[in-house]
């Protein structure tokens, strides 16, 4: 199993996506099975139950996940790290890559964005500062390969995520 972490609107789901499709893998999203499952947005949820009860319920998804398929792509919720079970997880279960991206980079492609529960403060771009100095750190232990983002393309990352995976003998055959 490949599993993509990083801060919210790094690409792991857009990025995850491709890459699963290129090593010819199933595609996991722990966001949308969350969704699927509770019949709501996270936003919604985060609202109506709190982030706590969220965090509960993404737990026992990364534990799933990562207990399934090695022929998997797995993105994971931003915060999925704050917990050390999920940490163990992903590092024991998965080849982690982390998507870094620095909070500028983030509220440039984030800022029209309504949808990320997190981010709807008056000043999103502090909100980010803050996320990234608590997360950064977690996300650094959990990985096994770190992957600057900056601005190329879809096609160019999965190609980095790809070649480090390769490099580090973690790349699985494809089909």
């Amino acid at each position: 199993m490949i599993a993509l972490i990083g801060m919210p609107g790094s690409g792991k789901s857009t990025v995850g996506r491709q890459l699963a499709r290129r090593l010819g893998m199933v595609f996991l999203d722990t966001d949308h099975m969350i969704e699927q499952r509770l019949g709501c947005t996270i936003r919604t949820f985060f609202e109506r139950e709190g982030e706590k009860r969220f965090r509960d319920i993404e737990q026992a998804a990364v534990d799933e996940f990562t207990a399934g398929s090695s022929r998997a792509v797995l993105s994971t919720g931003g915060g999925a790290v704050l917990r050390p079970a999920n940490r163990a997880h992903l590092r024991a279960r998965a080849h982690v890559v982390y998507l870094h991206a620095l909070p500028e980079d983030i509220y440039r492609r984030l800022r029209r964005d309504t949808t990320r529960p997190l981010l709807q403060t008056a000043d999103p771009l502090q909100r980010l500062h803050s996320l990234y100095v608590e997360r950064d750190p977690l996300y650094r232990e959990t990985a096994h390969f770190v992957i600057e983002i900056g601005r190329p393309t879809v096609a160019t990352l999965v190609n980095t995520v790809v070649m480090q995976l390769e490099l580090g003998g973690a790349a699985p055959p494809a089909d």
